[in-house]
This record gives C-alpha cells, structure tokens and sequence, in this order.
C-alpha cells in the first residue's frame, strides 16, 4: 500500500533591493534586531530612527569570525525565546556578512522559520552576502557546512554605512565585486579596470552592478545545484585558507582574493584562462591593496582539504575557474597531479 502526500505548489520568495539611503521600515509585531558592538555603536540608532514596530529588541553578538558557530545560534535563540517572539515577529540582521548568515539562520530555526530582513553595513555584505538566502555557520570541518538556504523578505543596502568601514573592510567587499564581473561580466570587469571605486559616485554603480549580477544567477538557480554555483569563485581555495588559519589572519573577502588567484593559475594550467587576463585580475585586485599570496605548509593536506567542500562529491573535487573574462566553467575533471602542481607554487618553500 502506497499513500502519497500531494505537495506541488508555487512558492513565491520574491524580494526587493533597496540601493540608496534607508526608507522608513514598517513591521507589525514583534522585531528582533541581531547585530554586534561595534556596528550597534555607529549606526544602531540610525536604523532605530527609521524603524516602527510593535517592540523592538536588541540581540548583540561578538564580532568576528570564530563566533560565527552553533553555539551562538543557541544564544541568539535563547534571547529570541526570552523576549517571546512568534510566527509572526521578524529578525533584523543589521551588520555584515557573518551577522547577515547567522541571522538568516536562526530566523530559519525559530518556531521553525520566521521572516528577516537583510541591512548590510559592509561592502562584501551589500554587493553579495545579503542576497540570495544562502545561511548559516562554521564549524571545525569548514565554511558554511551548516545552514540553510532562506530568503529574505526585503533587503535595505544604504552605500552611507559604508563611511566607517575601514580599508581593510573595504578591499575585502571589492574582492567579491571582482569576482562576479570575472565570471560573468566582461563589460563590468572592463568598466572596474578603469574607474576607481573610492572616487566620486562609482562604488554605487559598482554596488548596483554586481547586485544585478547576483540576484540574475539566483533567479535562474536559487538552491546552487548548477549556475550559482559559479558565485563560489575563488571560494573553493579561500574555505580552505580561512579554515587553516582558524579565521583569525584574512578577512573573508582576502581569502576570495587569494583563491581567485589560484583559481586563475589552475585555470592557466587546463588552458581556460590566458597569463595575461589572470594579470588583469590581479592588477585590480591589487589596487585595492588584497593579499595575493598564500604560503601553503602542506600541499597535500590543502589538497585534501577540498573534499570537504559544499560542492565536491566523493571522490570528485568541484573547482569554480574563470575562462578568460566574463566566462566560467564547474568542472570536476581536474586531476590530482595538476591541482597539486598548482598548489605546490604557493608552498612556502618556494616563497
């Protein structure tokens, strides 16, 4: 015997992006806002400013990377239980691209899921992080292996917040723009290439130009089970950078910087990508002052590393390589020899 559970619909997860100085927010209900010390202190009373709702109230977490865990997900919870929120409140993520994952995240876990919204105050998290839906936290395995995929109901990017961040912060966002133009933008890598994006009013173009980018990958493929995850350029060498070094040397967007690198000299090595556009990319990459360079201690222990990643399978590694400018190739036909023949010249005995 054989019951079937007739489930088909249509989910509409639709949300619009806001680029420009924040609108006034409205929520009926209760509003959680998760944020941390140091983004609360510039620019929590300017959200607050702007926001109405029944009750708000104030999640702060610790800054950085190494919190970014499931134990600061229970706290988060912990405090969204205390302050009796229901099916019907909603949580603020107002910060950068770790408090935007966690916040996506535990809004998917409460009462088994409630509705966020995205405020980014970073580059990184403006251009790419806050949008898509992708959620979640780091665990000793690696990047992201926890989460869910959980789509905002609105995303506020308000350029203004970006007046505090520091170069550093900066540069790291400026990675991520790169790495949608060098995937699937030659116009835009073209136009990044001779326009400096500290200079008058092209870090909003830029902004706007690779969150169009990004929302038309998501469109065509919202759970990354092909196109989108192209998006991961670079990433697949940065997750292993940043696990390594416990994610306490590089800024995430530094680590991309650097994996966009390698990605560039794999994708020399198979014939994708000429010497002289993986130049290109660096020359951009380096007016931005990004790390560039990666002293690997054990090529085979970073080899091994990649199996661990989202995308790999089995015995398969998934790489993210550029061909030329403004195209990219998934593959999972590189063999062992050449990757290892690529990493063995970021060992630091070769330094």
């Amino acid at each position: 015997m054989t019951i079937s559970i007739n489930l088909k619909r249509i989910i509409d997860d639709s949300y619009p992006i806001h680029i420009g100085p924040l609108p006034e927010i409205k929520v009926e209900g209760k509003v959680a806002v998760l944020t941390n010390p140091k983004i609360a202190g510039l620019h929590l009373k300017t959200l607050l400013s702007r926001l109405s709702a029944k009750e708000v109230y104030i999640i702060t977490v610790p800054d950085g990377e190494q919190y970014k865990t499931l134990q600061t997900i229970e706290s988060v919870l912990d405090r969204m239980f205390d302050h009796r929120l229901n099916r019907k409140s909603q949580l603020i993520a107002f910060g950068g691209g770790i408090i935007g994952d966690m916040g996506g995240f535990a809004a998917s876990l409460y009462n088994r899921g409630i509705d966020f919204i995205q405020i980014p105050t970073t580059l990184l998290s403006q251009v790419d992080a806050s949008v898509g839906g992708k959620t979640g936290v780091n665990n000793r395995f690696g990047k992201n292996l926890i989460g869910a995929f959980h789509q905002p109901r609105a995303v506020y990017i308000d350029p203004s917040f970006l007046h505090t961040l520091p170069s550093r912060e900066f540069g790291a966002g400026v990675a991520e723009i790169v790495k949608m133009a060098v995937t699937f933008n030659a116009s835009f890598f073209e136009w990044l290439e001779n326009n400096d994006l500290r200079e008058g009013e092209n870090l909003q173009i830029a902004i706007q130009k690779a969150v169009e980018t990004k929302a038309g990958v998501v469109e065509q493929d919202e759970k990354e089970q092909g196109l989108r995850a192209a998006l991961n350029y670079g990433h697949t060498f940065g997750h292993v950078i940043e696990n390594e070094t416990e994610y306490t040397t590089y800024l995430h967007g530094e680590s991309v910087a650097i994996g966009m690198v390698m990605a560039n000299e794999l994708a020399c090595e198979v014939g994708l990508m000429s010497a002289n556009d993986a130049l290109r990319v660096q020359k951009v990459l380096e007016r931005y002052d990004l790390p560039l360079s990666y002293p690997i201690e054990d090529v085979e222990s970073f080899y091994q590393a990649f199996f661990l990643d989202k995308k790999s399978a089995d015995s398969a590694i998934t790489f993210i390589l550029p061909r030329g400018i403004g195209g990219v190739e998934i593959t999972d036909t590189v063999d062992a020899q050449t990757v290892k023949k690529v990493l063995s010249k970021f060992d630091r005995r070769n330094a």
